[in-house]
């Protein structure tokens, strides 16, 4: 039983999960969102917030914090010098999920994990 256990397991891997946590906060923070299905957008964006949260901050520390999460030091420069900044003002929530319906192969629910 999975009493008191956070989190979708999507039926992989743990390695795996996180790796595609990973890429889909990566294309979020490069490009401004990206389309995924809803589990998987919903899943992703605490961590995207926290990455924006550790870009205001500005600090060599939190860049080592975020460095550990992208695994791509041009990205992080991005976070820091052009995604964050945006933010300075807005006290949290940097993310909206928008559901856009079903996908007509498999019948999953699809959503765009977004910048505000």
């Amino acid at each position: 039983m999975r009493h008191a256990r956070a989190g979708r397991r999507f039926d992989m891997p743990t390695s795996q999960r996180l790796h595609m946590f990973r890429t889909i906060t990566q294309q979020v923070i490069r490009g401004g969102g990206v389309m995924t299905t809803e589990a998987r957008a919903k899943e992703c964006q605490p961590l995207v917030d926290k990455l924006i949260t550790l870009g205001k901050a500005n600090t060599v520390h939190a860049r080592r914090m975020a460095f550990t999460t992208l695994n791509d030091l041009k990205l992080v420069k991005h976070l820091f010098d052009e995604v964050a900044p945006k933010y300075a003002e807005r006290p949290g929530g940097y993310t909206r999920v928008i559901k856009l319906g079903q996908r007509k192969g498999d019948a999953a629910w699809v959503a765009r994990l977004e910048l505000i």
